[in-house]
C-alpha cells in the first residue's frame, strides 16, 4: 500500500490523522510503533526524528512526515476526498488553522500533560503543574464555548481539519477534566463530534487498548460507556 502511517490505536494524536483520513476515504496501512523496544526506536527515530507519533510514509512518492498538521493537509492535497478539509479560500483556511492550533496547543497538549504526571515515580509527581493545566483546560473550555456558538463545526459549517483535532482531544480531556453541563455549546459539539462516522471507527478500533490508559476509577466510568 501507498500509505504507511506509523501510530499507536491508543495514541490521541494517531486519531487525529485517523479521521482525517477516513474523511477522505484515503486507504492506509497502519504500522503499530513499539516506543519501548529499543531496536524499533532506533528505527523509528530515521522516519520521526523527535519520536513523537503518529509519522506517516507515502513509499509512492517518497515522502515522510511527522506533524500531525502537516501530514492532513498532505492528504489533502495529494489524496483528496469529497470534501477537502482545508479550504481552498485563504482565509476560510486559516481560521481552520486558528482552531486547529487552539485543540493542539491548549487542549491537547494540556491534558498530556496530566497523564504524563501519572508515569511519574511515586513521590515525584507535581500536583501544582496538574493542578495549573486543570485550569489551562478549564480556560480552554470557556473559549470555545464562546467561539463554537451558533457553528456546526468547529470553523463553520464544514467539517475540517480543525475537528479532526478536536475529535480525541476533547474525548481524552473531558475525562480527565469534564466539560461540565455549565458548558452547553461545547457539550453539543462533542456530541456531534462523537457520532461523527469517521471518529466512531477511530474509538471503535481503540477499545481493545483502552484497558491499558492510565484512568482513575472516576475516569474509567466515564470511559466505560465506549468500551
Amino acid at each position: 500500500m501507498t500509505l504507511e502511517l506509523h501510530l499507536h490505536p491508543l495514541s490521541s494524536y494517531c486519531w487525529k490523522v485517523v479521521i482525517a483520513a477516513y474523511e477522505l476515504g484515503t486507504p492506509f496501512e497502519p504500522v503499530t510503533v513499539d516506543l519501548g523496544d529499543p531496536a524499533a526506536r532506533a528505527e523509528y527515530l530515521k522516519l520521526s526524528p523527535f519520536g513523537k507519533i503518529p509519522a506517516l510514509r507515502d513509499t509512492a512518492r517518497g515522502v515522510e512526515l511527522f506533524e500531525t498538521s502537516v501530514m492532513i493537509d498532505y492528504l489533502d492535497q495529494y489524496y483528496p476526498g469529497a470534501a477537502p478539509l482545508i479550504p481552498a479560500d485563504r482565509d476560510a483556511a486559516r481560521a481552520v488553522h486558528l482552531r486547529d492550533r487552539i485543540f493542539d496547543l491548549y487542549v491537547h497538549n494540556v491534558f498530556q500533560r496530566i497523564v504524563a504526571d501519572r508515569f511519574r515515580s511515586e513521590g515525584q509527581g507535581d500536583a501544582p503543574g496538574v493542578e495549573q493545566a486543570r485550569t489551562q483546560l478549564r480556560q480552554a473550555y470557556d473559549v470555545l464555548e464562546r467561539d463554537l456558538d451558533e457553528k456546526t463545526w468547529a470553523a463553520g459549517e464544514s467539517f475540517s481539519l480543525a475537528d479532526c483535532a478536536a475529535a480525541p482531544a476533547l474525548f481524552y480531556s473531558d475525562l480527565i477534566e469534564p466539560i461540565g453541563a455549565e458548558r452547553p455549546v461545547l457539550t453539543a459539539y462533542l456530541k456531534r463530534l462523537l457520532a461523527r462516522p469517521s471518529v466512531v471507527r477511530a474509538i471503535e478500533e481503540a477499545k481493545p487498548f483502552f484497558q491499558h490508559y492510565p484512568a482513575t476509577a472516576e475516569e474509567r466510568a466515564r470511559l466505560a460507556p465506549f468500551g
